[in-house]
C-alpha cells in the first residue's frame, strides 16, 4: 500500500509540473520575434549579420517540449507508471555504505519497464561509485532526485569507467530531477591535479555527470556540486532542455566547467546559477543552436565558445545565442577562445543583455589561446570567427581592458557587431579596448572603443 500511495503521489506531481511547463512554453513567442522585441534589432534592416542565424533559427522551447512530450502521451506515461525505488533494491542511503550495485539493479528494472519513476528518496545520502545508466529503455523514464548522491572518494574505483561518474549513455526520453544533490566530492582530485601541484603529472579526472548520446532530455531543479572536473557534459546529443540547476565548487578548483556541451544540437540552457573554478558554460566544437538565457555566472571563468582547434584540429560552432546573463567576479565575461593552428569556424553567435560586475575580461575574443606550460608557436592557420553579435552589455571591468579581440592576422575576426555597450572600470572611470586584426561595425553607444 505504501508503494501504491507514492506511486499515485508521484504520478500527480509529474502530471501537474508537465501541465505548468507546456502552458509557460506556449504563451511565448517565437524565438526570433523574441530576439527581435527583446533586443530592439532590426533583423530586416540589418540582414547581412541575421540571415544565416534566421535561417537556421534555434528550435524555440513550445516546439521542442511538443516534440519531446506531447500531452497525450505524457498522460498516458503517467497513468501507467511503475515508481522503482533504490531503497527497494537493497539501498541504505547512510553515507557509508556502498550503494552502487542497488542503483544499478534499479536502473535495470526502470529501462525494462513502461513508463517507470525511478525514485531516489529525501533526507538520505547514497555512496556511489561509478554507474553507466545504459539505454535503450523500453519507453520514456523519469527519475526523480528527492536525496543526496555522494561520489566514492577513492581514486581507483574509476580506473574502469575511465573519466566519468554517472553516465546516462544512449537513454532517450529521459526527465532527471527532484531538487535534490549530486555531490562529486572533487576534493582528493582538485589536491591531485597538476594545476594545483605542479610537480604531479597532468591527468585527466570524471566528469560528474554525463550525458552521451542522448535525445530528447529534460534535466532540471538539481544542486551539483564539487565535480572532480567537469559538473554536467552533455555529448552527442540532441534537444535538450536544462533549466533550474545551482553547480557550485570553489573558485580554486580546477578544471571544473559548470556545463559542458560538445556535438550536441538544439540544446537550451535556462535560470542556471553557476559558480566554479572554470568556465560556467562551455561550448565546444560539434555544437550548433545552442541558447543560453537567465545565466547567473561567478565564480569562474565566464561563458566561453572553446577552447577550439586545439592540437591542429578541425572544429566547427554555430548559431548560439546568451540572452540575459549576469557575471559576478570572473576571470572573462563573455569568451570565445581558440588555439593556433587549428580551422574550421566559429560563426553566427549573439551575446545580449548582459550584466558584468568586477569582471577582468567582460568581452574577449582570443584566438591566441594557449593554456599549456610550453608556448605556442605562431600558425598560419586558425578557426575562423565571424558573425558575431554583442548587444546591450554594461558593467564594469576589473581590469583597464574590458573589450579584448585578439584575432588572427591570417584570419582576422569577421562581421563582429557591437550595439549599445557601456563598460566601465570598477570603482569609476574609463576603461580600454585593444582591437588587433578585427572587421567591426558600432551601432548606437559604444564604450570603450577600438583605437
Amino acid at each position: 500500500m505504501a508503494i501504491q500511495r507514492h506511486t499515485f503521489q508521484i504520478i500527480i506531481i509529474v502530471i501537474l509540473s508537465f501541465i505548468s511547463s507546456y502552458t509557460c512554453l506556449h504563451d511565448g513567442l517565437p524565438y526570433n520575434k523574441y530576439l527581435q522585441v527583446e533586443s530592439g534589432y532590426d533583423f530586416q534592416a540589418y540582414p547581412s549579420y541575421f540571415s544565416t542565424i534566421e535561417d537556421r533559427k534555434f528550435e524555440n522551447s513550445a516546439k521542442l517540449q511538443t516534440r519531446i512530450y506531447g500531452l497525450k502521451t505524457f498522460q498516458r506515461l503517467a497513468a501507467s507508471a511503475t515508481t522503482i525505488n533504490v531503497d527497494d533494491f537493497g539501498a541504505k542511503g547512510d553515507g557509508t555504505h556502498d550503494d552502487t550495485q542497488a542503483f544499478q539493479k534499479a536502473w535495470q528494472k526502470a529501462c525494462s519497464s513502461t513508463g517507470a519513476i525511478f525514485v531516489v528518496s529525501q533526507k538520505k545520502n547514497y555512496l556511489l561509485k561509478p554507474i553507466r545508466f545504459s539505454g535503450p529503455c523500453k519507453s520514456k523514464l523519469t527519475m526523480q532526485i528527492y536525496g543526496t548522491i555522494t561520489a566514492s572518494s577513492d581514486r581507483s574505483d574509476y580506473n574502469t569507467q575511465g573519466n566519468h561518474w554517472l553516465i546516462f549513455d544512449s537513454v532517450q526520453n529521459l526527465i532527471v530531477e527532484g531538487g535534490g544533490i549530486m555531490n562529486g566530492n572533487g576534493k582528493i582530485w582538485w589536491q591531485n591535479s597538476c594545476k594545483i601541484n605542479k610537480a604531479l603529472p597532468c591527468k585527466d579526472a570524471p566528469t560528474a555527470l554525463t550525458f552521451y548520446n542522448g535525445n530528447n532530455l529534460i534535466v532540471k531543479n538539481l544542486n551539483i556540486q564539487d565535480a572532480q572536473q567537469i559538473h554536467v557534459s552533455f555529448e552527442k546529443c540532441l534537444n535538450v532542455q536544462v533549466s533550474n540547476l545551482k553547480v557550485t565548487a570553489p573558485e580554486t578548483s580546477p578544471n571544473t566547467d559548470g556545463i559542458h556541451v560538445t556535438n550536441t544540437q538544439n540544446i537550451q540552457i535556462s535560470n542556471c546559477v553557476i559558480g566554479t573554478g572554470d568556465d560556467c558554460i562551455s561550448i565546444v566544437s560539434g555544437s550548433q543552436k545552442v541558447q543560453a538565457t537567465g545565466i547567473t555566472c561567478g565564480p569562474g571563468h565566464g561563458i566561453s565558445i572553446g577552447s577550439l582547434g586545439y592540437g591542429n584540429s578541425k572544429a566547427y560552432v554555430s548559431d548560439v545565442t546568451v540572452n540575459g546573463a549576469t557575471f559576478y567576479g570572473t576571470t572573462n565575461g563573455v569568451r570565445i577562445k581558440t588555439w593556433p593552428g587549428g580551422s574550421g569556424s566559429a560563426s553566427n553567435i549573439k551575446f545580449q543583455n548582459i550584466n558584468m560586475h568586477d569582471v577582468t575580461n567582460p568581452i574577449i575574443i582570443d584566438q591566441n589561446y594557449c593554456d599549456q606550460a610550453k608556448s605556442c608557436t605562431q600558425k598560419s592557420s586558425a578557426v575562423q570567427v565571424k558573425n558575431v553579435v554583442y548587444q546591450n552589455i554594461k558593467g564594469t571591468s576589473a581590469s583597464d581592458v574590458a573589450m579584448k579581440f585578439d584575432c588572427s592576422k591570417s584570419f582576422p575576426c569577421q562581421g563582429i557587431v557591437l550595439q549599445n555597450i557601456n563598460l566601465v572600470k570598477e570603482g569609476g572611470g574609463a576603461s580600454e579596448a585593444q582591437c588587433n586584426s578585427v572587421s567591426l561595425t558600432k551601432m548606437g553607444t559604444v564604450s570603450p572603443h577600438c583605437p
